[in-house]
């Protein structure tokens, strides 16, 4: 099972991958177009052209990890930027939100105020 601890990032790829690729050719893709290593323990997350199936894969420390999912209907919401090799940033939250179907551009942070003690 695939762990989001505290200090696990998630990072998104921009732009479609070509979902033929294993974890192999996914981990290449971290290490050249995201620059960043597929071994460390953080997720990266990347969807194909027609932006039905995105793929996961991550190391637990124990082995790799690669997840897909299909949407049966409709498509994510993915950002598409002008480099290649951008990657975005997700907090836990709003990855659940992405694999949920959830447009994250439609979506806004609430401010959050505390008390201080």
């Amino acid at each position: 099972m695939i762990q989001l601890g505290p200090a696990t990032r998630i990072f998104l790829a921009a732009g479609p991958t070509d979902m033929r690729k294993g974890f192999d050719g996914l981990a290449d893709l971290v290490r050249h177009r995201l620059s960043s290593d597929a071994l460390n323990g953080h997720l990266y997350i990347f969807c194909n052209q027609r932006r039905n199936r995105i793929k996961i894969i991550c190391f637990d420390g124990t082995g790799a990890w690669t997840c897909t999912k299909k949407l049966q209907q409709g498509c994510y919401s993915w950002p598409a930027l002008e480099n290649s090799t951008a990657r975005v940033s997700l907090k836990a939250e709003e990855f659940a939100l992405l694999v949920g179907g959830i447009e994250l551009e439609k979506t806004r942070l609430k401010n959050w105020w505390r008390r201080e003690v």
